[in-house]
């Protein structure tokens, strides 16, 4: 006969029920996993994180792309018609170089290995984008380009997008050259400006600001989807999307804060107060936070020292948890976060300066630049690959 370990074939059989559960949990998840994959369009890259889409911008994580490249903060200067250049290590501007016709953004190529200023030359046919090297912090030879206002690249990188504000239209060009490809006209869409894009990539949705409103384009098929107007008397201003793809934060100049977008459904959901002159959006490093630049004016141009401030909105409960003041006055307008999440970099418009804040403490440091900076990023940024504007990294 037979003898038979009672406890330990009990323990088998406890160990077997504890395997089954597991591979069951785990096939759950990997279908949920898949679920959740996003479907992107051919040629952009995959998005790690459904949750997060900005997960491969963390801080320190830095593509092999941009090994080497000197560690700055490019300033374009719209009135003094030049770019300065602060080394962020000692808060001293090391180099300014004379560009094109008002400099509007320093604006990161697709592939991270070129920065655009572009020159949109207003009220001109002069415009150009003026290439810098980062790893020499030095200019190139201008391309002449008409009206390059701002500037982005679609997600699988085969098309700079020039955003020809006065022109009402998007031009789709060669990310190197800078050749024309084709163009969208977007003619309901006075003062178009800033964009971002979908999730998987289809669709980029971009701020009007001289008629209230935000156009949809569709990149697949190459047209535009509707506009949606926001407010009676609304200016917006940047955009960014939620980490998690479902909505698009819009800054609004008139409103004095943010406005909240369905992308897919293409309506507003709500709203957010921040402060006087909501202007720029950046992510923080672990994608948590979303800093608002409020410029404390809603002209332009408008007088120094006035109520400027950043609020943190948590992305999780869309709420402000911070606001940080300017001591003395100020306008901070465009910028961006440094690499390892640090420190928010922006311009000051109206005062002439840049300012420096501790994105721990709020705290806040100026240096004296050009006349009016404007769009200015920090380089180099984490990130696989760059969709555009002053570092719009993913």
């Amino acid at each position: 006969m037979q003898k038979i370990n009672h406890g330990r074939d009990t323990l088998s059989i406890l160990r077997r029920m504890l395997m089954l559960g597991l591979c069951g949990w785990a096939a759950a998840a990997a279908a949920a996993s898949g679920a959740l994959a996003v479907h992107t369009v051919p040629g952009m890259p995959p998005v790690v994180d459904p949750h997060n889409l900005y997960s491969e911008t963390a801080a320190g994580d830095m593509s092999p792309a941009v090994a080497g490249a000197l560690s700055r903060v490019y300033v374009p200067d719209v009135s003094s018609n030049d770019v300065y250049v602060i080394d962020p290590s000692t808060l001293k501007v090391v180099d300014h170089f004379p560009v094109g016709l008002n400099p509007q953004h320093i604006v990161p190529s697709w592939d991270l290995k070129t920065l655009w200023v572009t020159n949109n030359a207003e009220g001109t046919r002069d415009g150009s984008l003026t290439p810098i090297n980062p790893w020499t912090a030095r200019p190139g030879r201008p391309v002449p380009v008409d009206d390059p206002y701002n500037m982005y690249f679609t997600p699988d990188g085969r098309s700079a997008i020039v955003v020809a504000e006065a022109r009402k239209r998007l031009d789709f060009r060669n990310p190197h050259t800078m050749a024309l490809q084709y163009s969208i006209p977007t003619p309901g869409c006075a003062g178009i400006d800033h964009g971002e894009f979908s999730i998987d990539g289809r669709y980029a949705i971009f701020t009007c600001e001289f008629a209230a409103s935000l156009v949809k384009v569709d990149l697949v098929h190459r047209k535009v989807v509707g506009y949606l107007r926001l407010a009676r008397r609304s200016r917006p201003q940047d955009i960014r999307v939620s980490p998690d793809g479902r909505l698009f934060y819009v800054a609004d100049l008139d409103d004095n804060g943010v406005f909240l977008i369905d992308g897919n459904s293409f309506r507003k959901v709500g709203f957010i107060p921040t402060g006087i002159g909501a202007h720029g959006l950046y992510p923080s490093r672990n994608g948590r936070d979303l800093y608002v630049s409020n410029r404390g004016s809603n002209t332009i141009p408008a007088p120094p020292h006035g109520k400027g401030s950043v609020s943190v909105i948590d992305f999780a409960t869309r709420k402000v948890i911070a606001t940080w003041p300017i001591p003395g006055g100020g306008s901070p307008d465009m910028g961006n976060v440094s690499a390892d999440g640090k420190y928010l970099w922006l311009s000051g418009r109206f005062d002439n300066v840049v300012y420096r804040f501790n994105t721990a403490t709020g705290n806040v440091r100026s240096i004296k630049v050009g006349r009016e900076p404007h769009g200015l990023t920090v380089w180099p940024q984490p990130g696989r690959y760059c969709l555009g504007h002053t570092g719009n990294m993913r």
